[in-house]
Formats: C-alpha cells, structure tokens, sequence
C-alpha cells in the first residue's frame, strides 16, 4: 500500500479551517491521510498518556511515524535528562507502547545531522540503535553525503540491507556536504520510506540566526507537476520491491505540502479508504 501525509499535523494552516481548536487537528488531519509524522518525540520523549491520546483520535487504519529523540541520533549532545543512553532508549521505547498495541506504529525514523560522516564510530553507533530499538522498524536517514559518495553507496546501502534498517530516501537540494542525492533503492521488503522536503537550495544553506526562522526558509518550496511526475515513475518502481511505501511532504513552509500531498495522491489514482468522516471541510 501506498501512505502519503504530512511531517505534523499541527502547522497546516493554510488548509485547515479559519478557528480550528488545536485538540481537534489530528482528527481534522486524519479524514485526509491516513499516515502522519510526528516530530515531537524528537524534542522530548513523550510521555505515553500523549500517545494514548493520538491514538484515540485517530482511526484503526492509521498509521504514525515517529522521529527519533535527539539525544539518539545526536543533535543534542549536551544536558540530555537520562543517566545512560540505555535509560534513553528505553524510556523512549516505552512511550510508544500505546501506538503499537493499536497496531499503529509504522516506523521510527532514525534523522541524523549533517555531521554524522561515514565512518567506523558511526557504523558501530547505528549497530547499537539497531540493537537497542529490538523489533521496533527503524528507518534511516543521512544527511551527510558521504555515506553515499563513489566509494561508500554500495556498502551503505549493503549495510541497511543487512542490519534491517528501512531506507528513507530524501528529496531535497543539492547543496554541498550536508544534502544527499536522491537514492531510489528498497532495503528492506516490508516498507519504505521517502520522505519530500523541497528544493530550495538557498534555504537548505542559509545559515540559523535570531532574525529568521531557519525552518520556514528552508522548507519554502511548492513541488510542480514535473517534479512530481519524477515521483510517481520511482514510486511505481520502488513499489516493485517494497509491500508498503510511506511518502511525507516536509515542505510546509507556504503552506504547499498539504496541497502537494493531495495533488500527488491523486496523480497515483488512490482514494483511501477508512477516513475519519470530514466534519470541518478541511480541504
């Protein structure tokens, strides 16, 4: 099956009705997709009563990305509240215990920085994520462009293959170390995950200060009928090889990924079934 939704269901306010209560988005988000990415893990470890609750709001056939805590993938490195990154992970893992006793757990989506280089330190560091996540799926994501450089490609893609990790392919500028090309490769059978967050090589590069909002330019871009199309002949190949196939438009700035989503979905013919009723006209 293929999933298409949106990084968030809290910031499409260029879709959702005028006075909107936030309690009632998810529910508003999931009459439209059926599969959503929830950042929020990546800040703090949720506690499971939030889970719960996203649960509930949400129909048997959802489905939630989660994005991995930051002290996990090393964004964050310093004044992590947990005594041992065994602490971290397990208590990261018992938070999502409510989505997988609903069956609603897709994936968790293991990010790492633009510094995280191919080597032998960060090759172990993903053994032991694999080791500790256990059965959970994981998926992987670079934004690093070594690890798919001339010399490392193959091997990387040999490694995800053989340690189980689900690949997030990325759509994103080219724009030096720290963006990686588009690598249209299934690594494991049972999912895959690609993951859309435009092609704004101006935003991708400017660099974090007081006066911008770092995210909203570098996510500032609305995919065209071309570019699209790109996606759906890689996505009908991918589907070859990979039984479920989540899609994410990360492009949010504008106010596009929403629109981009729908005009995607149906580019691909698909009308999903088991959508909460519409209530509030969202689109």
């Amino acid at each position: 099956m293929i999933y298409i939704g949106l990084t968030g269901w809290g910031d499409h306010y260029s879709v959702y009705p005028a006075g909107i209560k936030p309690t009632n988005k998810l529910s508003e988000y999931s009459s439209n997709f059926l599969v959503v990415e929830v950042d929020a893990f990546f800040y703090a470890v949720q506690p499971s009563r939030n889970t719960a609750k996203w649960v509930r709001e949400t129909p048997e056939n959802f489905r939630f990305v989660v994005k991995a805590y930051q002290g996990m993938t090393g964004h964050q490195r310093k004044d992590i509240p947990f005594e041992s990154k065994a602490d971290m992970f397990n208590a990261f893992k018992e938070s999502l215990k409510p989505f997988q006793d609903a069956n609603k757990l897709a994936l968790v989506l293991f990010q790492f920085p633009p510094w995280f280089d191919c080597k032998k330190e960060n090759v172990n560091y993903l053994r032991y994520c694999k080791k500790m996540m256990g059965d959970i799926p994981v998926a992987l994501e670079f934004r690093n462009q070594s690890w798919f450089n001339d010399s490392y490609r193959k091997s990387t893609l040999a490694f995800m293959q053989n340690e189980g990790w689900i690949h997030s392919i990325a759509d994103e500028p080219q724009a030096g170390d720290g963006s990686i090309p588009v690598v249209p490769e299934v690594t494991t059978s049972n999912v895959t995950l690609v993951r859309m967050h435009g092609r704004n090589v101006h935003g991708w590069t400017k660099p974090k200060d007081r006066e911008t909002n770092w995210r909203e330019v570098r996510y500032l871009y609305k995919y065209n009928q071309e570019e699209l199309l790109e996606w759906k002949n890689r996505v009908k190949e991918l589907a070859k090889n990979s039984r479920d196939i989540i899609i994410l438009f990360n492009n949010n700035s504008g106010g596009d990924a929403a629109n981009n989503a729908k005009e995607f979905q149906k580019m691909l013919g698909i009308e999903y079934e088991g959508l909460l009723p519409r209530q509030l006209g969202l689109f």
